[in-house]
């Protein structure tokens, strides 16, 4: 579909998902982003859901202004993904021990390392600018510094909530690994310290919804911001390489007969902030459950633990600031899933898939989901599909 478009207070809401499917506080929240002095484009993507200030699925363009609440707690939130030379005919009839092997090497839930990863030990780990970007630490907020040893430990773990490790099978039987993680609990607090920051600046005081206060080009705080922000978006990467590398090592050493070869990863970004230039302005694009869609850019688009996920490429198309969505997008609460489904019903919709089928997962049931298949259908604007996958493992936080 093309989107469709609603006015909108200061710039007109493009929508690529039907209006009438968007439930109403997360319409509000739109009508609500679109009253910003600074606000130069909003376009919503088809997985759109209710968030803190600004939806999920939202690419929020501003001139000499961001959103920290646009970016979201989890900064530099994304999906790395590589294909791999094994085949199904490779795997196992039981995939158990498979995943306990990723669960031991790779820390999930609130877990980390006993001792930080030295990726100079890790098989093809670019190390480059390691020591630099943790010396960059010193200069992050005070609020956090006394985090820094949880910070090392937590670098290459998964965390919880929707993020997730799989093995996954392509549409020609290819064995793919991916995984879903961000900037784990530093990027969180860094986020949340700035967020209260920017509500108690003047400028801030007027506005119809207290989480959409921003920072202003050109002040101390918006340096501030900048400089944490961009250290977790960049810790969030790292966080995702070296997990995708303890990853290819649990593979190496289970197909040791294989001599499985890798070819480049794939890696994104959906919750993030970048400088782009549109129509003749430098703009700050927050994408919020979002990501980058120019031309020829690979992308993840991730299903649900039940479903499947897409490699994409992008169309490069500018009406929506080059995005695409970042997955299938909430349809109900984690909350509401968990009194409406039960751990029988968890087990039925994951049928064929090694993974948790217990209550601490029902809030990610794939039915608390919206339909992927649609979800791409409704973008087929923005990007185009590479390949298609289907998971066999599933790990969860």
């Amino acid at each position: 579909m093309s989107y469709v478009e609603m006015p909108g207070a200061k710039v007109p809401i493009r929508m690529w998902a039907d209006p009438a499917t968007v439930e109403e506080g997360a319409m509000q929240q739109l009508r609500n982003v679109a009253t910003l002095p600074w606000i130069k484009g909003l376009a919503v993507m088809p997985d759109v859901h209710y968030g803190k200030g600004a939806t999920v699925g939202s690419v929020i363009a501003m001139h000499g202004a961001v959103c920290p609440a646009a970016v979201g707690v989890d900064i530099g939130c994304g999906m790395s993904a590589v294909k791999t030379s094994l085949t199904a005919n490779d795997l196992p009839g039981d995939l158990s021990r498979l995943r306990s092997k990723i669960e031991q090497a790779i820390p999930v839930g609130r877990g980390m390392h006993d001792e930080a990863v030295d990726p100079g030990r890790m098989h093809g780990f670019a190390t480059a600018g390691w020591a630099d970007f943790w010396e960059r630490f010193d200069g992050v907020a005070d609020s956090v510094k006394f985090r820094q040893e949880r910070a090392t430990k937590q670098m290459g773990t998964l965390g919880s909530g929707n993020h997730f490790i799989e093995f996954c099978l392509d549409e020609s039987d290819s064995v793919w690994l991916m995984l879903h993680s961000g900037s784990r609990n530093i990027g969180k607090e860094l986020a949340d310290h700035h967020i209260g920051e920017a509500q108690r600046l003047p400028h801030n005081q007027g506005l119809v919804d207290r989480d959409l206060a921003v920072f202003i080009a050109d002040t101390p705080q918006m340096a501030a911001y900048r400089n944490d922000l961009f250290w977790a978006q960049e810790y969030a990467k790292y966080n995702r390489a070296i997990m995708m590398g303890l990853f290819q090592d649990v593979v190496r050493k289970e197909f040791k007969k294989a001599r499985v070869t890798f070819d480049e990863v794939i890696s994104c970004h959906h919750n993030y902030v970048a400088e782009e230039r549109y129509e003749g302005m430098d703009l700050l694009v927050t994408r919020k459950g979002a990501i980058r869609a120019g031309s020829g850019d690979f992308g993840i688009i991730p299903g649900s633990m039940g479903t499947g996920s897409y490699i994409v490429k992008g169309l490069g198309n500018e009406a929506s600031f080059n995005s695409a969505s970042h997955g299938a997008g909430r349809r109900m609460s984690r909350n509401a899933a968990k009194r409406r489904f039960s751990t029988r019903d968890l087990e039925e919709q994951t049928r064929g898939v090694e993974c948790r089928k217990d209550s601490g997962v029902v809030d990610e049931i794939p039915a608390a989901y919206k339909p992927i298949e649609q979800v791409i259908e409704q973008q087929r604007d923005l990007v185009r599909v590479v390949a298609k996958l289907k998971q066999v493992i599933c790990v969860k936080g």
